[in-house]
């Protein structure tokens, strides 16, 4: 198999961030949804979009 540096920095990071909350999921989330709280940054998703009935 070829190692990949971009991926093996990619699963350090992640490894590191996971630990940084015991591995506990329910903990990493809470802290992206805080983090996400306090941005200043535009969010982009703006939800759902209606659907207009198709006038004849």
């Amino acid at each position: 198999m070829i190692n990949d540096p971009i991926v093996e920095e990619v699963r350090r990071y992640r490894k590191e961030h996971s630990a940084r909350y015991g591995n506990d999921l329910n903990r990493i989330v809470e802290a992206l949804r805080k983090k996400e709280r306090e941005s200043t940054r535009i969010r982009l998703n703006p939800g759902p979009k209606l659907l207009l009935k198709k006038t004849a």
